[in-house]
């Protein structure tokens, strides 16, 4: 579990992060969502460790790295694992070797274990026949199962996805969004995702904090967002006629 306390963040006077207390659960996907410029970013980079807050505290499981030393952050960071909006793979690797990567900078594995964990990951992410081929060879869906592999490869207690449905199909993103949640429930991560994707947010929105000008302004599940009575949240997500059908057709169904 990760826990926000109050958090607030500027940039050159201008406040970005403005009072946010959220919890993000372990073993749920937990999504961050809202307009651009909302915050979300600058939430999760905070999160993360990347930008330092200004006040407030960021607890994982209890620890605050607020507060922590430069040396306790660096080994609370190997319990992280990282999916980037672009899978981020090395060109010059196969998508073996990518994903022994992590192994060979943090781990004491011998060589043969770094392998055997790496084709375990492959597998989980149904790569195991594209071992040997490199990021051009293959497709931006498989760049991204390559990704999650890598993410997971040092088993993670906490792991972050950041747009990890840009560039997709829509069938892909399916794919990709299916794959982080089972792969959450599976391992009991504390999964959180930076999203847009609103597919993504009523596929796997099992813990969904909005974001709205730098404020928390509602969180819940992806079966309480459609009555949540927030006007701004209320206008992100029914931005489109089709997730207006969705809610009519939900209300028709509850009150059947």
């Amino acid at each position: 579990m990760i826990e926000v306390k109050h958090a607030i963040k500027s940039f050159d006077g201008r406040v970005v992060l403005k009072d946010i207390s959220t919890v993000f659960e372990t073993g749920k996907t937990n999504l961050i969502i809202g307009q651009s410029g909302s915050g979300k970013t600058v939430l999760m980079k905070s999160v993360v460790g990347i930008h330092r807050i200004d006040s407030g505290e960021i607890c994982y499981d209890g620890r605050n790295i607020t507060v922590m030393k430069r040396n306790d952050l660096n080994l609370l960071r190997r319990e992280i694992g990282m999916l980037f909006q672009g899978a981020a793979l090395f060109d010059s690797m196969t998508v073996l070797q990518n994903v022994m990567f992590p192994l060979e900078m943090f781990s004491s594995m011998t060589k043969e274990e770094m392998i055997e964990r790496a084709k375990f990951c492959l597998d989980r992410v149904e790569l195991s026949h594209a071992l040997d081929l490199f990021p051009s060879e293959i497709s931006g869906g498989m760049q991204k199962r390559a990704a999650i592999a890598r993410a997971i490869v040092l088993n993670p207690k906490y792991l972050f996805c950041d747009e990890p449905n840009s560039g997709l199909d829509p069938k892909t993103s399916l794919l990709i969004d299916q794959l982080i949640q089972d792969i959450t429930h599976e391992f009991n991560i504390t999964t959180i995702v930076n999203t847009h994707d609103m597919n993504s947010v009523m596929e796997i929105g099992e813990n969904i904090a909005f974001i709205y000008k730098g404020e928390k302004a509602w969180q819940g599940t992806k079966d309480e967002i459609f009555d949540t009575g927030c006007e701004q949240l209320e206008d992100f997500i029914f931005a489109s006629n089709l997730f207006k059908q969705i809610k009519k057709a939900h209300h028709l169904f509850i009150n059947k």
